[in-house]
């Protein structure tokens, strides 16, 4: 008796999530230690800290820019030390999360949609756990434009989520 794979026969198409990620690591760059006490920006010592601080650990890696303490950080300081940044990934103000989830808002900008024309597809689950929750929400929007029905999991084990309504001729 033949053994016969009916999921590969089956022309599901699986969409996997985190295959747009890169898979450099995200790191976090507080400014609180460039401030005097953690408060104060004045210009020449913080001009100081930024020429002494080691950039090189931030090199093909996704940066999280932020500050801890309430203190005022003018635009122009987030500038200047992104400009010691162009050797990272990417860098942003905010967590790590917003970070990542920037990227895959940017990602999924940039995804070709039409090649799920008409098709079924199940988007990838119980990865790495690096994919936003946000992520999803976006692809099945998007997915919905295009594919004919769109499900959650495993092309084995899924969870069916939408599909295009039947139309009829009249």
């Amino acid at each position: 008796m033949e053994i016969v794979n009916r999921v590969a026969q089956s022309g599901i198409e699986v969409y996997n999530l985190e295959k747009l990620w890169d898979g450099a690591p995200v790191l976090e760059l507080d400014l609180t230690p460039f401030l005097e006490q953690g408060l104060l920006l004045r210009e020449k010592p913080f001009r100081a800290k930024v020429a002494a601080h080691d950039w090189a650990m931030y090199q093909d890696a996704h940066v999280a820019v932020y500050c801890s303490t309430e203190a005022l950080i003018p635009a122009w300081a987030y500038m200047l030390v992104a400009s010691r940044l162009h050797e990272a990934r990417s860098v942003g103000l905010g967590t790590p999360e917003e970070i990542v989830r920037n990227w895959f808002e940017r990602e999924l900008a940039d995804e070709d949609w039409s090649r799920y024309s008409d098709r079924i597809v199940v988007v990838k689950g119980c990865g790495s756990g690096i994919v936003p929750e946000s992520a999803y929400v976006t692809a099945i929007q998007r997915l919905m434009r295009v594919a004919r029905k769109v499900m959650y999991g495993e092309p084995c084990s899924n969870i069916p989520l939408w599909r295009r309504p039947k139309t009829h001729a009249s």
